[in-house]
């Protein structure tokens, strides 16, 4: 029974997951709700967003997930807890106002990773905006994450670059 209402949970949180991109809003309602149980496990644990890279980053700036500019995230502290898709993230860049939030997040069997930032209070089920993002790169210390974003008509890739934590 409660395997049912996990997968009923996830498949509700995966659907009203949306991107920063336009193209990938489309492509979230035909992407599958099975996990990437072996990636969700990998990544597990504290990690450090180390760099954020993207064609034209000296000219423009890019407003990451909602909430700051990218070069903000630098720095930033991400835990991630694969047996609940839950964890918490905090940007503590000096230059940027700080933040603070938990997380739910799970990966899917596309590598699509599946991102809601919450707010304090608020359960994810209550959350309708959400991130889709592609993994790439996934070692035991590092990883990255692709999202596209619309520069001029041209789709552009911002890879944000974790390393795990000491």
């Amino acid at each position: 029974m409660k395997k049912v209402i996990f997968m009923c949970m996830i498949a509700a949180m995966f659907f009203a997951c949306k991107s920063a991109s336009s193209t990938a809003s489309t492509e979230a309602t035909t992407l599958s709700t099975k996990l990437d149980r072996p990636s969700q496990v990998a990544i597990k644990g504290n990690w450090v967003l180390t760099n954020v890279s993207y064609p034209g980053s000296e000219y423009i700036k890019v407003n990451s997930f909602d909430l700051a500019d990218s070069k903000c995230f630098i720095g930033s502290t991400w835990n991630f807890i694969s047996n609940n898709n839950k964890g918490s993230m905090a940007l503590t860049a000096p230059s940027c106002t700080g933040f603070n939030s938990p997380i739910v997040w799970s990966i899917n069997n596309q590598g699509m990773f599946v991102l809601k930032i919450l707010d304090a209070g608020i359960k994810a089920k209550k959350v309708r905006d959400g991130y889709l993002l592609k993994v790439a790169g996934l070692t035991d210390n590092s990883f990255q994450l692709i999202d596209n974003i619309n520069v001029g008509g041209q789709i552009k890739d911002v890879t944000y670059q974790f390393q795990r934590a000491n």
